[in-house]
């Protein structure tokens, strides 16, 4: 049985390649996208051989402009995507300070503006077919931005606020949102970020096959956010639920009157 084309950024190695992987043994035909042409094209031979899925390869960068309008024009134009994995990212371990400002740039154009132009490019047609499922991979930094660099755990912090809005306006549209929040994950992730994944304490750190494995039973689940090292999900409700609390009690027309401040009348 055919579930459509699941189109993967990032798709090269790592969390992308495994996606592949169990996408295909699903019954999904591939879209894999990533810089390295080799790597993504044995890649696409393996899964053929293997699952008798087609599999199509984008040589991209998605940090430039002009390979990332590339990819959105596949979305928009191929009517059998079906899924969108945004999975490509680059991190750094240096702190704010240590961090080169044009490093972190194009980490926001990576993390950030990439997987919201392709969200961009692929949602009208998946509304319009009420049918499609975008992934996107953040990160547990998005809900403790204060753990590693800034700029990183604020672009992760944009995609889980992005996949909230994006499963609000489209939830109802026959279109499926997940956002995947990994902690410390065994890929090249680490290495590229200058801190191999060997100076990690072994206990906090997950096999990538076992990240994604957690990742699809969550999304075969319908949730919306997927944390696979969480072991109490109560948690995950009681933080939604007290962010869901404050909601009503943040607009005001003065302030609160626990600043002390004497209401003021128009003159």
């Amino acid at each position: 049985m055919s579930h459509g084309t699941a189109l993967i950024t990032g798709a090269s190695s790592g969390i992308g390649a495994i996606y592949a992987d169990r996408l295909a043994r699903r019954g999904y035909d591939l879209i894999l996208v990533a810089r390295n042409q080799g790597k993504l094209q044995s890649l696409a031979a393996s899964l053929s051989d293997e699952t008798g899925r087609a599999v199509e390869v984008i040589a991209a960068d998605l940090g430039d402009s002009a390979d990332l309008a590339r990819v959105e024009a596949v979305l928009r134009s191929d009517a059998s995507i079906t899924m969108l994995v945004n999975n490509a990212g680059v991190g750094t371990h240096s702190s704010l300070l240590e961090s080169d400002v044009d490093r972190m740039e194009a980490m926001v154009r990576l993390n950030v503006t990439a997987p919201m132009r392709l969200a961009y490019a692929a949602a009208p047609a998946f509304v319009a077919r009420e049918r499609g499922a975008i992934i996107n991979i953040a990160s547990i930094v998005a809900i403790t931005p204060e753990t590693l660099n800034g700029v990183y755990g604020g672009s992760k912090t944009f995609v889980q606020a992005f996949s909230q809005s994006l499963h609000k306006e489209l939830g109802d549209k026959g279109v499926r949102i997940q956002s995947v929040l990994p902690g410390a994950t065994a890929t090249d992730f680490w290495a590229i970020g200058g801190l191999p994944v060997e100076n990690l304490p072994t206990e906090i750190v997950m096999r990538a096959e076992d990240m994604v494995d957690a990742a699809l039973v969550g999304f075969d689940r319908g949730e919306l956010s997927t944390i696979p090292a969480l072991a109490d999900g109560a948690l995950w409700d009681a933080f939604e639920a007290a962010r869901a609390a404050l909601g009503p009690q943040l607009p005001a027309s003065t302030p609160a009157a626990r600043f002390g401040l004497a209401a003021r009348t128009a003159a």
